[in-house]
């Protein structure tokens, strides 16, 4: 991260942003229909629920599925306008790789 690695930054975000999608607990649709607004849950901690932990596994199958779909999409990039950003996405996705890999990789 000292070195303003750019793939590595943008990877580790948005992965931890996955991880955190992931813990997010589920809403109930029905809860949300036929409320009025005088009765609905407003103001900051309203809505505060406890996360959901994950399991190692399910922290490794979202990770996986952050390098599936940068790899992809990168494959998806062909015209010559675009190979930039496919190398980044490559990039971002060997970053994701060697976490999985663990320390034997590095």
């Amino acid at each position: 991260m000292r070195a303003r690695d750019k793939a590595a930054v943008s990877a580790l975000r948005a992965t931890l942003a996955a991880l955190d999608n992931a813990e997010a607990v589920p809403v109930d649709e029905a809860q949300l229909r036929g409320v009025a607004l005088e009765h609905a849950p407003v103001g900051a901690g309203a809505t505060e629920a406890p996360r959901r932990e994950l399991s190692e596994h399910s922290m490794v199958d979202v990770v996986r599925a952050e390098v599936t779909e940068r790899l992809e999409v990168a494959a998806q990039l062909t015209a010559p306008a675009h190979a930039d950003r496919a190398a980044q996405l490559r990039a971002e996705a060997a970053v994701l790789l060697r976490f999985l890999d663990g320390p034997r990789a590095a």
